[in-house]
C-alpha cells in the first residue's frame, strides 16, 4: 500500500459569512486515487477559506450539466476498462499532477493513476509521462476538467521556471493577477515552477498602492495610519509601500529614520525604463536600491518580461513581481490518449507530437 492524501470535508464557521466546505488533507494509505505522497512534492500555498474541493467539483458540475456526458452515455458501456496516456505535446515543465490525482479521484474513487514524471519536472514533445486505468467512461468524463487545470498550470510553471532562472539573484513573484477562483491554483503553479508567492490577497499582508496614498493624503499619512492600525490590532504581517519617483523613496526612508515602523519591503514601480531599441534602462531602479542600501527589502515591478527580468535582476533588488505569469498564461500542449499510437502519427503529421 502506498500513501496518499485523502480529502475530507470539513466546515468552516465564520461569524460573518455562513458556513463553507474547505478542503482537509490527512493521510491515509490506499492504492487507488487520492493525492500520492509522490505526486504532492510541492504543497499548494495556505490559504484560511479557499475551497479546492469546491472549484473542482464546480469544474465537473459546469461540464456535466443537468444530463451528464450524453455522449459517453449514447457510445461507451457502462463497465468498459480502458488506459489512458498522458501526452506532452511540446516541451516545457508539467505541472497540476497532484490536481489530476484530485479530480480524478471526484470523479471515480477507483481509478488508478501512475506517473513517470512529478509536478515541476521537464517533459519534451512527444513523451508519455502518465497513464490512468479504470472505467472510460469516468476517464472521459474527467478528462477535459483534468488537462484545463494541468495545461494551465503547465503553462505557467515554464514560464515560471524560465523566468526565475533569468532574474538570478532576485526572487521571481507573480501578484494578484490571477483567473478568478483559480487565485490558489495560479500561485501553486508558480511554486511548481520555481518561483515565490506574493501575498495571497488582501488579508495577508498590508500593500499600500497609489490609490492608497492618494486617498490617504500621501505616503507619510498612509504610513502612519497604517502603523497605527497594526499596532491598535496586535497584528503583525508584511507591510509594502508603492513608490514610483526617487522622491517618494527618500520620503518613505525619511518616515523610516524618523519613527519606529512595520515597513518591510519597497516596491519601485515602473523605474525600469524602456527603450526604443527593445532594451530597457535600469538606472533609476538602481538608484532607487542604492538609496535604501538594504534597510529594507526591494521589489521591481513594471516592463518585466523574459527579456528583461535578467538586467532587472542584476540591478541588486531583492524581487522582482510580475503579473504576466498568471495574467498572460500561454497553456501547455498536453492530451490524454487511449489510442496513442494513433495520438503520436496525427501529432506528427500536425508538427504537435
Amino acid at each position: 500500500m502506498s500513501g496518499a492524501f485523502s480529502i475530507s470535508p470539513l466546515l468552516y464557521s465564520n461569524p460573518i459569512t455562513p458556513p463553507r466546505l474547505i478542503v482537509k488533507m490527512s493521510a491515509t494509505a490506499t492504492r487507488k486515487v487520492g493525492m500520492s505522497v509522490g505526486s504532492l512534492v510541492v504543497k499548494p500555498p495556505a490559504h484560511p477559506t479557499y475551497d479546492l474541493k469546491g472549484v473542482i467539483q464546480l469544474a465537473l458540475s459546469e461540464d456535466a450539466g443537468d444530463r451528464g456526458d450524453v455522449t459517453c452515455k449514447a457510445t461507451i458501456p457502462a463497465e468498459m476498462e480502458v488506459e489512458a496516456h498522458f501526452l506532452a505535446k511540446e516541451d516545457g515543465i508539467v505541472a497540476g499532477i497532484a490536481l489530476a490525482e484530485m479530480v480524478f479521484g471526484e470523479v471515480d474513487p477507483s481509478l488508478k493513476v501512475e506517473w513517470y514524471r512529478k509536478d515541476g519536472d521537464s517533459v519534451h514533445k512527444g513523451f508519455q509521462f502518465g497513464k490512468v486505468h479504470g472505467r472510460a467512461h469516468s476517464i472521459v468524463v474527467a478528462e477535459r476538467v483534468v488537462l484545463n487545470f494541468m495545461q494551465r498550470m503547465s503553462g505557467i510553471a515554464t514560464l515560471t521556471k524560465a523566468m526565475a532562472g533569468a532574474a538570478q539573484p532576485a526572487y521571481i513573484l507573480e501578484t494578484r493577477k490571477t483567473a478568478p477562483g483559480l487565485r490558489l491554483v495560479d500561485k501553486w503553479a508558480v511554486l511548481i515552477g520555481g518561483g515565490q508567492n506574493h501575498r495571497m490577497g488582501l488579508f495577508d499582508m498590508v500593500m499600500i498602492k497609489d490609490n492608497h496614498i492618494s486617498i490617504a493624503g500621501g505616503i507619510t499619512n498612509a504610513l502612519k495610519s497604517v502603523d497605527l492600525y497594526l499596532e491598535q490590532n496586535n497584528l503583525k504581517m508584511g507591510v509594502e509601500i508603492e513608490t514610483r519617483t526617487l522622491q517618494e523613496v527618500n520620503e518613505v526612508l525619511h518616515y523610516a529614520s524618523q519613527t519606529e515602523t512595520s515597513i518591510t519591503r519597497i516596491m519601485l514601480d515602473n523605474m525600469v525604463v524602456p527603450l526604443s531599441n527593445g532594451d530597457v534602462d535600469v538606472s533609476m531602479l538602481k538608484e532607487a536600491v542604492e538609496l535604501i542600501n538594504g534597510r529594507f527589502e526591494t521589489e521591481a515591478s513594471g516592463n518585466v518580461t523574459l527579456d528583461t527580468v535578467n538586467k532587472i535582476g542584476q540591478s541588486g533588488v531583492t524581487y522582482i513581481s510580475s503579473g504576466a505569469l498568471t495574467h498572460s498564461v500561454k497553456a501547455l500542449d498536453i492530451s490524454l490518449k487511449i489510442d496513442t499510437e494513433l495520438a503520436l502519427e496525427v501529432g506528427k503529421r500536425t508538427k504537435r507530437a
